[in-house]
């Protein structure tokens, strides 16, 4: 990312900004990220020294422009970035970044912007830089984004093999400054007819059009045998891989084409034309524009480089990474509970938090028939269709058992990760993780390095650690023995005192270190050991004790199905598991349990953590309310930031630690 940062020459103030329309005043995020680059934005007299800004070429801009004659205040352009929100701007989503320009404003070909100036004179010769872009653009095709990502799930795709011919709304200020107009949608119409004889010609609707804010160049009265007007909210990505051709005028689209791998046919002066990547048809070229770019480069001048990213989870400005993982979790949230949930088998303390998860965009019902219907995992009827949910694997600061809300959820529509005896969502995701693009794993691993860092895992408890006996150390983490993974996943071996009998059995001389499961410790759930009985077993017993820290005390984790096998792969340490946990089968377990044939790829560590901890579950930041990728969660954890139970939760998690042999009364 350039330096976005304004300062007045000479000093480390924010240079003043003077705005004289009221589309400022009302979008704060607008605002908000103006200030994070380093200007003040005022109302009042601007001076000579100081500047103003003006949206794109909009009708109110010539009032700013004609107080910058008058003052000789500079002019600075702000219009959204090519990756802007889930619905458009008019719908009243705030944009996710900004392209702020001081010589021009990217859609206007009549003039140089800073963007233009960019792409025809940065190197691009770092590969890092170019890297980066190439794993972007993977990664925005892989979530569905595109500048407004909000597109429905269900709309049905045409058959392939059509010619896609783009509409835009008109008074669109790209086209008449793409130097194109209506009858540059008609030439385009035409000659995806003529140059594609037989083929059948889809006109794209525009998202503003389909909201219903403003029409557009075509209509259905345009349609014929061959010309079809589709006006389905579709992925993009999706639509262009069914093409055969793309035809634009000036569209975004146009863009994402490039990327999809197509050269469309352009009858405007949009920002990526004339660099090698389109069939330019307008009559009157750029001379400015004469170099050929790669899709990668063109990329990272157009997203990389010259917009400002805003972080809505941190409030800062941030790279193009960050904001496209903000917007693919929000663009997750939207598809998947757009159509509302009814749930079942949610105990009354759970929802809330599932509403606050499942229920922004239409409020849960927990009562009544649907067709959308989620219910907790463990009360789900095995043979049932039906998504299950279930806690993720960075849940919380404190045990779920105490009614502490989580920050994660996994939703299956398959199965439940814990249950080897059907397939389930995430054993498809860690298959499909065998083999992970350069970004992808840069990613897993930077994420196993936070955690490690950070010591941060499932519940996050802390604890003191005891001195330990010295020797070969085995840590045999204890369950809730009446836990649905044990249930479904545990095999022959399915009780505490088996597991530390086995443990016992396998390793005869080495140093057996029990850590009973704290919901267990805590008296919540069924699962303890007398201790006399595990003394005669295990070399110490670890009451209370952080198991995170313990794993960087021993050489092997020995367990059932326990997430704590999971959490000493990701810092390294060997794991033996009696069970079918959903991390063992893969290569990277020693697996002494019968597990599924379906099991059978062999991704690495980065792959698994990729699929268990970025692909798999819901994250929730419980400072903003949004929707957030993992990265945030795994912050908030560390430094505490996160929801408590409050009262009445923890008068009733005691209630249940004396009722904690009728678990599932309450669970």
């Amino acid at each position: 990312m350039h330096d976005n940062t304004d300062t007045a020459a000479g000093d480390d103030h924010p240079r003043r900004l003077y705005y004289f329309n009221a589309g400022f005043l009302r979008q704060k995020r607008v605002r908000r990220i103006l200030s994070l680059a380093g200007y003040d934005l005022r109302v009042g007299k601007p001076q000579a020294d100081d500047l103003i800004a003006v949206w794109g070429r909009s009708p109110y801009a010539a009032r700013g422009e004609a107080v910058a004659q008058k003052t000789g205040a500079g002019v600075i352009r702000i219009e959204d970035a090519l990756l802007r929100s889930l619905k458009p701007g008019r719908s009243g989503e705030p944009p996710l970044g900004l392209q702020i320009d001081r010589t021009g404003i990217h859609f206007d070909a009549n003039h140089p912007s800073d963007l233009e100036t960019l792409l025809a004179t940065h190197p691009f010769d770092d590969t890092a830089l170019l890297n980066r872009a190439r794993g972007a653009m993977a990664r925005m095709r892989e979530a569905g984004l595109s500048k407004y990502f909000g597109h429905d799930p269900a709309a049905a795709l045409p058959k392939p093999g059509y010619v896609l011919v783009v509409d835009q709304t008109k008074g669109d200020a790209s086209v008449e400054y793409g130097r194109a107009d209506a009858n540059s949608f008609r030439e385009a119409l035409y000659y995806a007819q003529e140059e594609n004889p037989g083929a059948r010609v889809l006109i794209k609707t525009h998202p503003e059009t389909l909201a219903g804010f403003r029409s557009g160049y075509f209509s259905e009265d345009d349609a014929n045998a061959r010309v079809e007007f589709f006006a389905e909210d579709v992925n993009p990505w999706l639509l262009l891989e069914g093409a055969v051709g793309v035809y634009v005028v000036s569209s975004g689209l146009g863009f994402e084409a490039i990327l999809a791998g197509h050269k469309p046919v352009v009858f405007g002066q949009p920002f990526y034309a004339g660099w090698g990547l389109t069939d330019d048809r307008n009559t009157h070229p750029l001379p400015r524009r004469g170099r050929n770019l790669t899709r990668a480069q063109l990329f990272a001048g157009a997203m990389l480089l010259h917009p400002v990213w805003y972080d809505p989870y941190r409030d800062q400005i941030c790279e193009l990474e960050e904001a496209m993982e903000a917007a693919a979790a929000l663009a997750r949230e939207w598809r998947e509970d757009g159509q509302g949930w009814t749930g079942e088998g949610i105990r009354l303390w759970k929802r809330r938090p599932m509403q606050n998860f499942f229920g922004r965009y239409k409020r849960m019902r927990f009562s009544g028939e649907s067709d959308r219907k989620m219910v907790w995992a463990g009360k789900a009827d095995p043979s049932s269709d039906v998504f299950r949910v279930e806690d993720g694997f960075l849940r919380s600061r404190g045990l779920g058992a105490e009614l502490v809300p989580p920050l994660s959820l996994v939703l299956d529509g398959i199965g439940i990760y814990y249950d080897p005896s059907r397939e389930s969502r995430l054993e498809q995701l860690i298959a499909a993780r065998a083999q992970l693009r350069p970004d992808q794993e840069a990613r897993a691993k930077r994420l196993i390095r936070r955690l490690t860092e950070l010591g941060v895992s499932k519940y996050n408890l802390g604890g003191s650690l005891p001195e330990l006996p010295e020797g070969h150390r085995i840590l045999v983490p204890g369950q809730v023995e009446d836990d649905a993974s044990i249930r479904a996943g545990a095999g022959k071996i399915a009780s505490n005192l088996a597991l530390l009998q086995a443990a016992r059995d396998a390793y005869p001389d080495a140093v057996i270190l029990y850590k009973p499961h704290p919901d267990v410790e805590a008296g919540l759930r069924k699962g303890a050991i007398p201790r006399e009985t595990a003394l005669q077993l295990a070399d110490q017993i670890l009451d209370n004790a952080d198991p995170i820290q313990l794993l960087s005390e021993v050489q092997e984790v020995f367990t059932m199905t326990s997430l704590l096998g999971f959490e000493a792969l990701l810092r390294g340490v060997k794991v033996s598991c009696t069970g079918a946990p959903f991390y063992a089968g893969w290569g990277l377990t020693r697996d002494l349990g019968t597990l599924p044939a379906r099991r059978n790829s062999h991704p690495s560590l980065a792959g698994l953590a990729h699929a268990a901890l970025i692909d798999y579950p819901r994250y929730l930041d419980p400072v903003s309310g949004l929707a957030c990728p993992v990265e945030v969660v795994v912050e908030r954890l560390a430094r505490g930031e996160v929801a408590h139970p409050g009262l009445v939760n923890r008068f009733l998690s005691k209630l249940q630690g004396v009722f904690a042999g009728f678990a599932p009364l309450w669970r």
